[in-house]
This record gives structure tokens, C-alpha cells and sequence, in this order.
């Protein structure tokens, strides 16, 4: 099968590397991917992911088989409709359906429709209306951009003038969502969905502060692990919690999306968290979750590409469950220095070779490229490297993720030290 990812980022890399494990002989196609991808891809394409016509001709010209969207912006885009009128298989959703990433309050919206539990939201587009939200749900203040934001629009705090400010950096071009705050562990769910049938995967926990012990800013993700034992003393198993998301949150509202006319065919992630009242959702993506694909994929057992091609053409009520092994894994994201506000970047990367040679170790590329000397490589954004174990314990993979990590030097780099601890028992 010739598949094309789209994406430069550790999860495109993750789903490449998924795809190169299977038996099958693919020829695997990146665009516009980093310098991991470009290790493990036929053909990195120097293409605009995010434009319609240049996806569509490039795959049409290379006979592309099936076409993976990673990142949210190709979605919101409209990629994926331009790659359905001309027949290509693709998974994920098209513009109207992706808006479900691309519009917090649309999410809340449709999950409004289709009777799935979440907390309260105000959609906000001038200050005064912010500070009235912000007053009638009280603190911690929680206040999130309308729009796509990276994974970074969202604010937490007790600091009221803080959540303001943030309101603030938002409201010029666009609107917020204040909601009210929500307390309790989180977990993040993928479902597989061709617009009628969904597939779930394995749940995953990810770390979203910059600083060990939640503190700092914000970021795109930190690391993550994945499965959840814990989730057995409050659901009986992790299966039994699954079932329940399935028929609470993904099967209604992709139900409510296809009786609208704009059927979800793609990843579905649903950001959840375990409160008191029950499980409710915190937010959902259109595509899958980074760093949580890291940690799902290495233990995925049967064939990635045969259930997103069930899915791209509509017939994943043929394709069984998706199966994992019984074993543990964990990612953890090095990091620029700066990161998450203002990171460094152009620095030069060492020691990754070291890492990847750590028994039960690889790495996912995030941000890289080729350095200017042969063989070597420079950080070109934030999150530069994820340090992914896979074993039979946490305990076990925890020690050789960061045995693996401590060989790679990157000046002024930092990453979290205590991803999955508790779960280790550390």
C-alpha cells in the first residue's frame, strides 16, 4: 500500500513508525515531515500540507493509496474534502466535522445535541462579557481559544487578572469559551470512525504542565503513558470504562455529526476527566493526540493501516477491534530551552544515537532537521524529541526512558523527571 502522512511532528512520526512494523511491504510517503521522518518515510515531499490542491495533485500523481492527515490545521483546511472529491481514501474528517477541533464552542455545541456530558461553557467575544463568566463560575478560572491555539490556548488558574490576560491575547481576532472548572484525574481516548462505526484504541494519561509536579505553563504535552491500571478500581477494568465512553460520548456524537450532514471520518480524541459526577469531557480533537499516540501505537497489535483504510472507505464495521499487547509504555518530550513561551531553536542536537540504542527504546522526532554537518541535527521548535519505552512494567520503561533521555544533549534543553511516578509507584 502507498501511504502518504501528513505532519512533522513526533505523532506522524509515531503513526510512520506504526506502519513500518506490520508485515505488509507499504512505501511510505511524509510532507512535509523532520529530519525521524525522513529516515523512516520512501519520500518526504516538499508540499504545503495545508494546501487542498497541492495534497490532491501530489497524491494523485504518486498513486497514493491511502492519505493520513496528522496535524489539526490540513483539517480545518479542507484537505481532506479536495482528497475525497477526487476519490483518494483519507483519514480524517473534512472541514466542516474538524470543527469540532477547530471551534471550542461548536464542540460544546454538538456535545450539547447529542446528550454528552461536559461541564458549563460561556462563549465570550468582548471583555466585559469574559469578566461576567469569570464572576459566575468562580475560581480556578478556566478560559480557552475558540480557534485552534496549538494546544496551547488554554489557562488554568486561581489569578483572576491572569485568566483576563489571556482573554486578552484572544479576543482581538476571535472569541474564548470560559468554563467552569472540572476536578479530577484526566484521561485521553482515541476513536477510529468512518462516520457511523467507531473502533476505540487504548486510553492513555498525558502530562500538559511544563514542570514536574503540574506546575508551570501550559504546553502541547510533556509526555504521557499509557494503559491505565488504575482505571479498574473505579470501572472494574479499563475495558469496562471504555465501553462506557463508547456509548456516552463517541458513538452520540458522531451520530449527532452525520445527522447533520458532515459525518466524522477520522480520529476522534476525547479529552476526558473522571469527576465526582462521573466522566465528563474536558475537549475534543480531530485528529490524534500528541504525546498520547506515542505511547498507544507501539502497543498496538493488530494492523494500523487496514483500520484507517476500513475507516477512509467506510466500511470499519468489517474491520474486528483494534487489539494491545499487555505491556507498558512511556514517552517523554525533551525540550527546547524557552519552551513553551519563547523556545531556542537552532541548536544543535547530540546523542541521539546513544538514546535509541537503549534496550526497549526509540525516538520520535518532533522537531528536527538536518544539521549542517553530516549526521548531525538542530532543534527547530519547542518540543524536539520524545524518548518513547515500551516494556513490562512502568517501573521498567520509566528507567529506560530517562537512562535513554540523560544521553542526548541539546544546550538548555529541560523535560519533565516524574512522567508516570505514580503509576510506577515512585
Amino acid at each position: 500500500m502507498r501511504i502518504l502522512v501528513l505532519g512533522s511532528g513526533a505523532r506522524e512520526h509515531a503513526i510512520l513508525l506504526a506502519l513500518k512494523r506490520e508485515d505488509s511491504d507499504h512505501e511510505l510517503f511524509a510532507a512535509p515531515g523532520n529530519a525521524g521522518i525522513a529516515a523512516d518515510a520512501a519520500i518526504v515531499a516538499g508540499l504545503d500540507a495545508n494546501d487542498p490542491a497541492a495534497v490532491t495533485a501530489f497524491a494523485d500523481d504518486e498513486s497514493i493509496d491511502l492519505v493520513i492527515i496528522g496535524p489539526e490545521a490540513p483539517l480545518v483546511a479542507g484537505v481532506a474534502d479536495t482528497l475525497r472529491e477526487r476519490g483518494i481514501p483519507v483519514f480524517g474528517p473534512g472541514k466542516a466535522a474538524a470543527q469540532l477541533e477547530g471551534s471550542k464552542a461548536f464542540a460544546k455545541r454538538i456535545m450539547d445535541a447529542a446528550g454528552v456530558p461536559t461541564g458549563r461553557a460561556t462563549r465570550a467575544t468582548t471583555r466585559a462579557e469574559v469578566e461576567a463568566a469569570l464572576d459566575a463560575y468562580g475560581a480556578p478560572h478556566v478560559v480557552k481559544a475558540d480557534g485552534l491555539a496549538a494546544g496551547k490556548g488554554v489557562i488554568v488558574t486561581d489569578d483572576r487578572a491572569a485568566a483576563l490576560a489571556h482573554a486578552d491575547a484572544y479576543l482581538p481576532s476571535g472569541a474564548v469559551l470560559v468554563e467552569e472548572f472540572l476536578s479530577g484525574p484526566e484521561v485521553s481516548l482515541f476513536f477510529v470512525s468512518d462516520g457511523d462505526t467507531v473502533r476505540a484504541l487504548s486510553p492513555a494519561q498525558d502530562f500538559k504542565r511544563a514542570y514536574d509536579g503540574d506546575a508551570g505553563p501550559n504546553t502541547g504535552g510533556m509526555g504521557a503513558y499509557s494503559p491505565l491500571p488504575w482505571l479498574g478500581d473505579r470501572f472494574g477494568s479499563e475495558q469496562a470504562f471504555v465501553a462506557e465512553v463508547t456509548r456516552t460520548v463517541a458513538e452520540p456524537v458522531i451520530r449527532q455529526l452525520d445527522a447533520e450532514g458532515t459525518p466524522f471520518i477520522g480520529l476522534l480524541y476525547a479529552g476526558l476527566i473522571l469527576t465526582a459526577q462521573g466522566v465528563k469531557v474536558i475537549e475534543f480533537n480531530a485528529r490524534f493526540g500528541d504525546p498520547e499516540t506515542q505511547v498507544v501505537l507501539p502497543r498496538l497489535t493488530s494492523p494500523l493501516s487496514r483500520l484507517l483504510m476500513a475507516a477512509a472507505s467506510g466500511h470499519l464495521e468489517d474491520e474486528p477491534a483494534p487489539t494491545f499487547a499487555d505491556s507498558a509504555a512511556v514517552t517523554v518530550v525533551l525540550a527546547s530551552e524557552g519552551y513553551p513561551e519563547s523556545p531556542v531553536t537552532g541548536r544543535v542536537i547530540t546523542g541521539t544515537d546513544a538514546a535509541a540504542s537503549t534496550p526497549g527504546v526509540h525516538l520520535a522526532h518532533a522537531a528536527t532537521a538536518a544539521g549542517p554537518d553530516d549526521g548531525t541535527l538542530v532543534a527547530t521548535g519547542g518540543r524536539v524529541l520524545n524518548v518513547v519505552a515500551t516494556g513490562d512494567t512502568f517501573a521498567e520503561v520509566r528507567e529506560r526512558a530517562y537512562t535513554a533521555i540523560e544521553r542526548i544533549e541539546l544546550a538548555g534543553s529541560h523535560y519533565r523527571r516524574d512522567i508516570a511516578a505514580r503509576v510506577a509507584g515512585v
